[in-house]
């Protein structure tokens, strides 16, 4: 049966790297599993492979989207399955790469139809300009505090739409996902890189010294006309977005960065710790993954 290999992690772990290297161990190709990576235009400050690292392997999902068209997990999983199911009939192996949980399990076993209503949404948009992302983070932390600590709280969408579900059903989100995986036509192994937390966060820093070279500010000065799109709501542009209206210095913006990236790796290992049937890789990361597949 065909499989797909997820190699997973905390941001600035190594992902990519490993993930090419695993591809060109087994004749697989990659498939992409940020949520951010799939827009064009965000390549820096997305840590997006280079040119010459996708010109390396058949690297998917990728540059799909533009900055200010939306594109949720459930939207993920069906154009992913689809896909997939043209992929297998070529190759038995594919590396699905990213550090977005809810879009890996998306992939892997699938989303319940979870309720909508436009005037809900409306209306949590309209507290969200009005009082701002503290005040709906507020409100999702005391209803469904298991949910809070299981998406990324900072992105406004992922809080919106667990408070929705919960104004539209009366129920926790946490509570109404199901346990039951839908069926899939492969079978899965779980990777996730474990690094040495010091380790991890130094390099964190680091990358994101190497983005500021790299031109980020120049990619946030040409990503303007999105600049009130969700996907610009991201850890490194909405940072960069303040200096550029001088409400920080942009040694302050830099600071603040690493900072939220930081606490997002928190998070994500977080998610990982929580996944039943992960196999954590705490170092040699190519080398152990290749010994067990």
């Amino acid at each position: 049966m065909p499989e797909v290999i997820v190699i997973a992690g905390p941001t600035a772990s190594g992902k990519t790297e490993v993930s090419i290297s695993l591809a060109q161990s087994i004749d697989a190709e990659i498939l992409s599993c940020d949520s951010r990576q799939f827009y064009r235009k965000m390549d820096i400050g997305t840590a997006k492979p280079t040119i010459e690292e996708q010109a390396s392997i058949p690297h998917h999902f990728l540059d799909i989207k533009n900055p200010d068209e939306s594109y949720d997990a459930g939207q993920f999983e069906t154009d992913v399955i689809q896909f997939l199911g043209n992929y297998f009939q070529r190759k038995e192996r594919i590396i699905l790469v990213g550090g977005s949980g809810l879009y890996i399990k998306a992939v892997l076993e699938g989303f319940d139809d979870l309720p909508k209503n436009p005037e809900v949404r409306n209306r949590l948009n309209e507290t969200l300009k009005d009082e701002g992302l503290s005040t709906l983070q507020a409100n999702l932390q005391k209803l469904d505090p298991e949910i809070f600590l299981r998406i990324d709280h900072m992105n406004p969408q992922r809080v919106i739409r667990a408070l929705e579900v919960f104004e539209i059903t009366g129920q926790k989100l946490s509570d109404l996902q199901s346990q039951n995986s839908k069926k899939r036509d492969f079978t899965s192994r779980f990777f996730s890189l474990n690094p040495n937390r010091e380790e991890l966060y130094a390099r964190i820093n680091n990358r994101v010294d190497l983005m500021i070279k790299a031109g980020l500010i120049a990619e946030v000065e040409s990503l303007l006309p999105f600049r009130n799109s969700n996907a610009l709501k991201t850890v490194g542009y909405s940072e960069i977005l303040e200096f550029m209206d001088g409400k920080t210095s942009l040694e302050e913006a830099i600071t603040v960065i690493k900072q939220h990236s930081r606490n997002y790796a928190k998070r994500q290992f977080t998610w990982f710790r929580k996944q039943q049937n992960v196999i954590h890789v705490d170092s040699d990361y190519s080398t152990q993954i290749l010994r067990q597949l």
